[in-house]
């Protein structure tokens, strides 16, 4: 029912011209609860809390994935790399822990505190901890490291939360529907709020001066049992099959595609809890999946399972601008 009902919305916001019409009405009442609620943040009836390092946030205005996970992973690798010490809070979208904050290191489990969150704990090695309110995840990071700079994942619309960059990710593919917000559309604020951010970013080709293009690179596959890898082009199988519970599988699909392999593609919803059954397929030579979906399935993965993850690359000149932007943030 919920696999039904996910891609019934989708088709409402990505390509029915009608329906989306028919809901307007209540994406306009949405679009002013968000405005209203801003508002309140800045008179100050709504607490805001400010923490004494820059805060980056990372996010986007649409449901669904955009590719934000991967672009706060290359961004702790290169402020790593130029000597911060980056630490990483987020939501725990889907996490199931009994207590707020959680911490999060490599041995979480999705369960726990989300697939995104041990996916981004395991790449980039950064102290991080989840919690719905950011402000306490931020605290719990504080306490636990000595990081001089926090990562906010997916925290574009938690003003609790004063923030010193914005970075807005944009689906360069599908960008933003129908344009109506929740639920006639796909937007969790109107359109006009990029226009206050510090970047865009989008997944795929620009169309806009002011954006920055990235893309997302995948060439190699990692067997979830023996952890060997392989190059994508050199894994050839008669009876091939492709998942994923991301927000927008037929990116990944296509990725396949790119390299040369056919594979019968199965999607889920975004933060799918999937079962043993979701990936077992009869007389399945290989199966391919998403690294996000592959930190949920690999107590029940086989030898014929790998996973392609996949790396962000931004073009020249954003992360001079960034770094130059966060200099003057300290």
């Amino acid at each position: 029912m919920k696999k039904t009902l996910s891609r019934w919305l989708l088709d409402i916001w990505y390509k029915d011209p009608f329906i989306g019409v028919f809901l307007m009405p209540l994406g306009f009442l949405f679009s002013d609860f968000v405005k209203f609620r801003k508002f309140l943040y800045r008179i100050g009836l709504l607490k805001q809390h400010t923490l004494p390092v820059p805060v980056i946030v990372i996010g986007n205005i649409t449901v669904g994935g955009t590719g934000k996970t991967p672009l706060l992973i290359w961004l702790a690798k290169l402020l790593k790399s130029e000597g911060f010490k980056p630490g990483i809070i987020s939501r725990g979208y889907k996490g199931q822990a009994e207590a707020w904050p959680q911490w999060v290191d490599a041995d979480s489990t999705a369960e726990q505190v989300g697939d995104e969150a041990v996916l981004i704990a395991k790449q980039t090695g950064c102290p991080m901890a989840v919690s719905p309110l950011r402000a306490d995840a931020a605290k719990l990071v504080l306490e636990k490291s000595d990081c001089n700079v926090i990562l906010s994942d997916d925290g574009l619309q938690h003003y609790a939360l004063n923030r010193d960059i914005e970075i807005a990710v944009i689906d360069g593919e599908r960008r933003f529907g129908n344009s109506y917000c929740l639920p006639a559309g796909p937007l969790r604020e109107p359109i006009e709020r990029l226009q206050s951010v510090d970047f865009i970013v989008v997944n795929g080709e620009k169309s806009e001066d002011n954006e920055f293009s990235m893309q997302l690179s995948g060439n190699i596959a990692i067997n979830m049992l023996s952890g060997e890898e392989k190059p994508l082009q050199e894994l050839t199988a008669s009876n091939c099959h492709a998942l994923a519970g991301i927000g927008n599988p037929e990116r990944f699909f296509k990725l396949l595609e790119s390299v040369g392999l056919s594979c019968k593609t199965h999607s889920f919803p975004d933060h799918y809890k999937f079962q043993s059954s979701d990936i077992s397929f009869p007389n399945a030579d290989l199966v391919l999946m998403t690294e996000k979906d592959a930190v949920k399935c690999i107590t029940f993965a086989g030898n014929q399972h790998w996973y392609v993850p996949v790396t962000a690359v931004p073009e020249t000149g954003f992360a001079d601008k960034l770094l130059d932007l966060l200099s003057k943030k300290q």
